[in-house]
């Protein structure tokens, strides 16, 4: 598989990857969401995976969190294969408005991170008091922690899943789309937040979007998936007019402006990904 760009290469290369796929493949019977990839996330680096829907962003995650095997070739996580309910690992899922009568409050959603959430593993003791109070405090929402979690705006709802997925201390912070419906000041916030988390703690982020101009100030690389093919790179590498156009066999036209990246003339087609949501694979 041609990546393009910087073929994968990042910036730390004297420290160890906190994520590495090699030669990975993803197929579903006969469709291929991607093959040949070969990347490395580093300490403290921000990664933007883009596409198109059902171009296997989410799925991609999916193969991190242990939830999805590959097809072939091979994938680390802290050095060793990669296995469900990893402590390295925090996951920020896609905005998801709660339910207003739910009873559960702030705090008790971010204390699942630690005894009781899916995607890790209980830790009992006498400090989970407070490191729930210091996850809080980290997303500023300590204001809001004793308040049932559906009264909670969109923005403060995510801001209480970030605290959830960074209370265990995670080496790698999975984000899918937790952007989704929030409002520009929301956005800037949050993005802010999850940027911050990366440079004081040195945590690796892999951060799904469709918007990329939300995390623009703050992204390294760029992981750019369609129709089976990919694009590794810098922001300046993957997303333009002749690289893009390459990569769609169609043409693309990227525009810049005001420091906003617009994206224009995407085919949309099966090679493209455009007929298959994601949420329909397994």
């Amino acid at each position: 598989m041609d990546q393009g760009g910087a073929a994968g290469a990042a910036p730390r290369l004297a420290a160890e990857p906190v994520v590495e796929w090699s030669d990975a493949s993803l197929r579903f019977g006969s469709r291929r969401l991607w093959s040949g990839l070969t990347l490395q996330v580093f300490p403290g680096e921000f990664l933007a995976v883009l596409g198109a829907n059902g171009s296997g962003k989410t799925t991609l995650l999916k193969t991190v969190l242990g939830l999805q095997p590959l097809s072939s070739g091979s994938l680390l996580v802290a050095g060793r294969p990669v296995r469900r309910g990893s402590r390295e690992i925090g996951y920020v899922q896609q905005q998801r408005r709660l339910d207003p009568l739910a009873p559960m409050r702030a705090r008790d959603l971010v204390r699942l991170g630690l005894d009781g959430h899916r995607w890790g593993i209980g830790l009992p003791g006498s400090n989970t008091t407070q490191r729930v109070e210091q996850a809080l405090a980290a997303v500023d929402a300590a204001a809001y922690a004793d308040m049932p979690t559906g009264l909670l705006s969109g923005g403060e709802q995510q801001r209480v899943r970030i605290a959830q997925a960074l209370v265990s201390d995670p080496r790698l912070l999975l984000c899918d789309e937790p952007l989704l419906s929030l409002d520009l000041s929301s956005q800037r916030a949050l993005t802010g937040l999850i940027d911050r988390r990366r440079r004081t703690e040195d945590t690796a982020v892999v951060f799904v979007t469709h918007e990329i101009n939300p995390v623009l100030p703050y992204v390294e690389r760029v992981l750019y998936l369609a129709g089976g093919r990919f694009r590794i790179g810098t922001p300046d590498e993957v997303l333009n007019s002749s690289t893009l156009s390459d990569l769609y066999r169609a043409p693309v036209e990227v525009i810049r402006a005001g420091g906003r990246i617009l994206v224009a003339g995407v085919p949309d087609n099966p090679e493209t990904s455009h007929h298959l949501d994601e949420a329909e694979l397994p």
